[in-house]
């Protein structure tokens, strides 16, 4: 073989060595690359991989807030109704409880105006769309809804000079009812004849807490007698209006059958304008900033009372007496100011069935104050007065969620899906 031969095929070996370890090269290439590449796939996929205790945490806390957003109106009208039963016995220490006693509109001007200024400032600095007058649409509304709201306070309030709270705040119980009655007036919307039996069965409640002589007198159990020149603070003593069990803070305040009777009527015209003024917060929606809709209901009661306190002379200005009257006075202004963004941010975030019955809690707060603050509990009349005007309230609130017949869907306003309970 001769030499050029000899390094040809030495050349033709080297180049099939070089060939092998080029196809060999890329494959341990690959192999470390797939190495490589292997761990960091191993390792996300195992950190992608939810360990037991972490799905569990991850379910729970989904279901915490599925409840809180299906509950948290409903949470909003809980905290409202507390808040309205501390303002009763506010108001009615501050009426009753004191000796220079003040007078239902001079406790509705100093609340409201220190609501007013709260909501103005807060609504000035965050700069809320349509501050303060609202919508061009819709400022009819608005003052329909602070002037219903404005009477149905004042109704409250004076009936708190001379009825319990227990008593005072069943009657408040008859707005359901009554809303399905200001509907069937203002927007020809359907009140049933069994809406109308639930009234009637709600308004023999309130005569069982009014207790007139001429009925109250024909029952056993009757509590008819004032009693005046008794001890009230005696337990067992009856004074019209509670029976003392025990002793409590605060003796417990006497009243009339006359002044009784004129503060059942209060009460009861003041629920007739509190049905209008939530009928009218239905309404309006969400087409207003909550905060605007209780800055007009605040403004037009600071001026109402104050023009009424003006004109009535005999009323007038009564400067508290003692630190704790100022307190007293002064919380009012901050805690209604609560009451009133928690029930409108409620009754907008809720259906309208529920928000009204969770608005019952407010008679347990009630006859929880009665007894540790006054001692007293009520007489049987309230509360075979309270089972009628529950009842019928509840019977009310069934009967609209029960299946309705089928109907078309189309809607011909705004109003009437807003107002009408049977869409719950």
């Amino acid at each position: 073989m001769s030499y050029r031969a000899v390094q040809k095929a030495q050349s033709n070996s080297d180049c099939k060595a070089a060939a092998a370890t080029a196809a060999v090269a890329p494959s341990a290439t690959e192999g470390s690359n797939a190495h490589a590449s292997a761990l960091p796939i191993n390792e996300t996929s195992t950190a992608s991989e939810v360990s037991p205790i972490t799905a569990v945490n991850n379910k729970a806390w989904g279901r915490v807030q599925l409840f809180y957003h299906d509950n948290i109106g409903l949470f909003f009208v809980f905290l409202a109704q507390i808040c309205a039963s501390i303002m009763a016995m506010t108001t009615r220490l501050l009426e009753t409880g004191f000796d220079a006693k003040l007078h239902a509109l001079q406790i509705i001007f100093v609340r409201m105006l220190v609501t007013a200024t709260i909501g103005s400032l807060y609504l000035w600095r965050k700069k809320v769309p349509d501050f303060p007058l609202g919508p061009p649409g819709l400022r009819w509304l608005l003052v329909i809804r602070g002037l219903a709201g404005t009477l149905g306070l004042f109704g409250l309030y004076y009936s708190l000079s001379f009825l319990d709270i227990a008593d005072a705040t069943v009657i408040t119980f008859l707005v359901p009812t009554l809303t399905g009655f200001v509907c069937w007036l203002a927007l020809n919307e359907p009140f049933t004849i069994a809406e109308v039996c639930a009234g009637v069965l709600a308004f023999g409640g309130v005569i069982f807490i009014a207790r007139p002589g001429f009925i109250v007198s024909h029952l056993p159990f009757g509590h008819v007698g004032n009693d005046m020149d008794a001890p009230a603070d005696s337990p067992g003593q009856s004074n019209m209006n509670s029976i003392r069990v025990a002793s409590g803070i605060f003796k417990p305040v006497p009243s009339t059958p006359a002044e009784r009777s004129v503060a059942v009527v209060c009460a009861v015209v003041g629920s007739f304008a509190a049905a209008t003024a939530y009928a009218t917060i239905r309404v309006i929606g969400k087409r207003v900033h909550s905060l605007v809709s209780v800055n007009y209901f605040a403004v037009l009661s600071t001026l109402t009372s104050f023009l009424a306190l003006v004109i009535l002379p005999d009323i007038g200005f009564k400067v508290p007496q003692s630190p704790e009257q100022w307190l007293l006075l002064l919380s009012i202004g901050f805690s209604g100011f609560l009451l009133q963004v928690l029930l409108t941010e409620g009754l907008q975030r809720e259906r309208a069935g529920r928000a009204t019955n969770m608005m019952y809690v407010q008679l347990v707060c009630a006859l929880i104050i009665e007894r540790v603050v006054w001692g007293t509990v009520p007489p049987v009349e309230s509360f075979i007065g309270s089972a009628l005007i529950i009842g019928a309230a509840v019977w009310v609130s069934l009967r609209k969620k029960a299946p309705a017949p089928a109907k078309e869907s189309q809607v011909l306003d705004e109003e009437t899906p807003l107002l009408n309970d049977r869409e719950d």
